[in-house]
């Protein structure tokens, strides 16, 4: 099935390979399932209501994790996997009844930096694919049957598709193959657009804007969810206010998919910040211009860390709604003039925002946006962070190390965040 969507689509074909982990006294109840670079994924109702041990479900996975390892062998013959970073997916299955196998495939191509997964199959169960509707960025099914008890009794022919076959068919796909997105390194134009970013062994897909004779490139250090991910409308709210005035910038996230769902990921600060500084070695060697930073959420307290090492050359950083607090320790060694823009009325972050500005030695100010919230979703509000950010970068990339004149805007200052008239 998924050979025939790759020849309507002229796209490429591999196999993301995924193992259902079956109750052993009932193989076809699955528990859970596994893919292929260590995703799994268990049911805990299913397990309990087993009654399965520690060693019950060990013993299945390392069964099937040597099952997936061989149809791996099989079928790619020694063929590297298409890289997905930076990639439009469409995974194809021939139908879902539990969707566990379907919700690891979609957690396998995050984790190789899928820029968008799409889901594709002809049946599902209803309650299987309103779950996977979270899973998936987009998922196109033909029919959802009201009475569904297997995926097999929708097909007249249900028999299982050979090793072989599939391995032709992959194999042909590898020859009309086309090229990989290229990533960009320091030769050769400007990258634009999608691009993938490189921090360290991690691929991460992010949106480069590069308008003609920028003065300066602000990358956004984004924690992570709806409210700060490169995909917030108000952050690309904000890229555009910068991008109209000549800024370029570079929207991406500082996890992957799979991490930004681990909260302790979320809330790992020298891990984000090293994502960050390795992202912004990675962005130098594309463009030749004085970096600053855009920091929500945990992403600010990243971006304060970063600019704290002696060489980081950071210009200047703008924190919106963000959490400086859990970079304290590193607060006093931060060199980069620093704008705090908070809502008026998300008051415990404000606080927040107060004690770490208390521990600054660098310019810096707090910029209040009335009655705005964390997300900054009120009327006006997104326009006026937009704003304070604009007049903060260009102020600190067109005279370097200057102190502002104004009362409010000045070293330590506070004052209300300017809006649009």
């Amino acid at each position: 099935m998924a050979a025939e969507v790759v020849r309507a689509l002229d796209a490429p074909l591999d196999v993301i390979m995924v193992r259902k982990l079956g109750v052993p006294f009932q193989p076809e109840v699955a528990f859970g399932a596994i893919g292929e670079g260590g995703v799994r994924l268990i049911n805990g109702a299913t397990v309990r209501a087993a009654v399965l041990g520690e060693r019950d479900c060990a013993r299945v996975e390392k069964t099937e994790r040597a099952e997936l390892q061989r149809r791996l062998t099989s079928y790619r013959h020694g063929r590297e996997r298409i890289a997905l970073a930076g990639r439009t997916v469409v995974i194809v299955d021939d139908g879902i009844a539990t969707g566990s196998p379907a919700s690891v495939a979609c957690k396998v191509a995050r984790e190789h930096g899928a820029a968008q997964v799409i889901l594709a199959v002809p049946v599902a169960a209803y309650q299987a694919l309103a779950q996977l509707r979270h899973e998936a960025d987009d998922v196109v099914c033909l029919s959802t049957p009201r009475h569904f008890s297997a995926v097999g009794q929708w097909y007249e022919d249900f028999s299982q598709v050979g090793d072989e076959e599939v391995a032709a068919l992959l194999a042909e796909g590898a020859r009309a193959r086309p090229a990989a997105p290229a990533q960009a390194s320091g030769q050769g134009p400007t990258p634009a657009g999608e691009v993938v970013v490189g921090a360290g062994g991690t691929a991460l897909p992010g949106l480069l804007t590069v308008p003609e004779g920028a003065a300066g490139v602000v990358v956004f250090a984004h924690g992570s969810g709806s409210g700060s991910s490169r995909l917030s409308p108000r952050n690309r709210h904000v890229a555009e206010v910068l991008n109209r005035a000549g800024l370029a910038t570079l929207l991406f996230d500082l996890l992957t998919p799979a991490e930004a769902h681990d909260r302790a990921k979320v809330f790992d600060i020298p891990l984000l910040a090293l994502r960050l500084t390795q992202a912004t070695g990675w962005l130098r060697a594309q463009l030749d211009v004085r970096i600053c930073h855009f920091g929500a959420s945990t992403g600010a307290a990243a971006a304060l860390v970063a600019a704290a090492e002696p060489r980081s050359g950071i210009a200047s950083i703008v924190s919106r709604g963000g959490r400086p607090d859990l970079a304290v320790s590193r607060l006093a060694a931060v060199r980069a003039p620093t704008s705090l823009i908070v809502g008026g009325a998300d008051d415990p972050v404000l606080d927040l925002n107060r004690q770490a500005a208390a521990r600054m030695r660098c310019e810096h100010r707090i910029g209040v946006v009335p009655g705005a919230t964390h997300l900054f979703e009120e009327p006006g509000a997104p326009d006026a962070v937009a704003d304070a950010a604009l007049d903060w970068f260009t102020r600190h990339l067109a005279h370097p190390g200057a102190v502002p004149a104004s009362p409010t805007k000045g070293d330590g200052g506070e004052g209300q965040a300017p809006g649009r008239a």
